[in-house]
């Protein structure tokens, strides 16, 4: 999956910034928990699920994704083991995930660490950012939780009543929502830049600047932009590919997801193509399915002997 991404992204590392930033290259992070009930199933335990705002069983999927051009290319997926005392939180596996990913861009020419890394506000945690400033990201942006602490121009208070508080400006250039950029201090990470912005009439939200340079409010959003991308991804997963039907017991787990993303990538090849590049991946796979043989269509569209049986 490397090698996909590294074909995207040779075109633009050596451009200028200003390039990049328009590509909106990014590395998103996020983690999204299938409802299992079978019990042979491996990593199978207990998580929080976002979608039903509650604890269920089922098997938690850790995901680093390369946004390139509103392109989603997968490039670690790993599903959680057992959390808690003595096990391996997720923190430590996205560190491992981060430097296997590290080492293999840089066999390919890639530094991965100029790229900007987003984060949900699961991840928060200063250990956590003394380690990924360690491996070298210099811009990272967080989704910051209701429960912490600033002290802004004086006073303190959390965020969800700074939230409430902020004034927030109207659109400008760069940044096409209500939004406030704002210096504050927190308990627990020190002197930070706060991003507060407006995504709907009734609700408010923040983003953490993690990073190691000073970025404009336009800039911080821009990169924020893209994270929403890597929920599409999931999305895509479950109800097109249907990742949740996925039964096979043991290491074939890893192999049922193999499949899964390798369809997803045959089906941005296709959207690559002229016949192709007009319709969503929905609409590639329905027509798929209902006018087109795999091997008749392999020959057609793609250069290079197929194996297909």
């Amino acid at each position: 999956m490397v090698k996909q991404a590294v074909e995207h992204l040779k075109p633009v590392v050596t451009k200028s910034a200003a390039t990049l930033s328009r590509a909106g290259v990014t590395l998103s992070v996020d983690n999204s928990v299938m409802d299992r009930f079978g019990k042979l199933l491996r990593c199978t335990w207990s998580w929080y699920s976002g979608r039903c705002h509650d604890v269920v069983r089922g098997q938690d999927l850790l995901g680093i994704v390369l946004t390139i051009n509103h392109i989603v290319l997968p490039l670690h997926l790993l599903f959680c083991p057992k959390q808690g005392r003595y096990n391996t939180n997720k923190a430590d596996l996205l560190i491992f995930m981060l430097s296997r990913l590290q080492a293999a861009c840089t066999r390919e020419g890639i530094d991965l660490t100029t790229i900007p890394l987003t984060m949900d506000s699961w991840f928060v945690s200063q250990p956590l950012r003394e380690r990924l400033l360690r491996l070298g990201f210099t811009k990272i942006i967080i989704a910051g939780k209701s429960n912490y602490t600033f002290t802004i121009n004086g006073k303190k208070q959390d965020a969800a009543h700074w939230k409430k508080d902020l004034v927030l400006h109207n659109p400008t250039w760069g940044i096409d929502v209500p939004s406030c950029r704002v210096q504050g201090h927190s308990p627990t990470f020190g002197s930070i830049v706060l991003f507060f912005f407006q995504k709907s009439t009734t609700r408010s939200y923040y983003l953490m600047n993690f990073s190691q340079v000073v970025m404009r409010g336009a800039e911080i959003w821009h990169i924020w932009k893209q994270h929403h991308l890597i929920e599409c991804f999931w999305k895509i997963l479950k109800s097109i590919f249907h990742i949740r039907s996925m039964q096979l017991q043991g290491n074939g787990l890893y192999t049922a997801l193999l499949i899964k993303v390798f369809a997803y990538l045959l089906a941005l090849r296709l959207q690559a193509h002229r016949p192709f590049s007009q319709l969503t991946i929905t609409q590639i796979m329905r027509n798929l399915r209902r006018d087109h043989n795999l091997k008749d269509l392999l020959t057609t569209h793609f250069h290079g002997a197929f194996l297909t049986t």
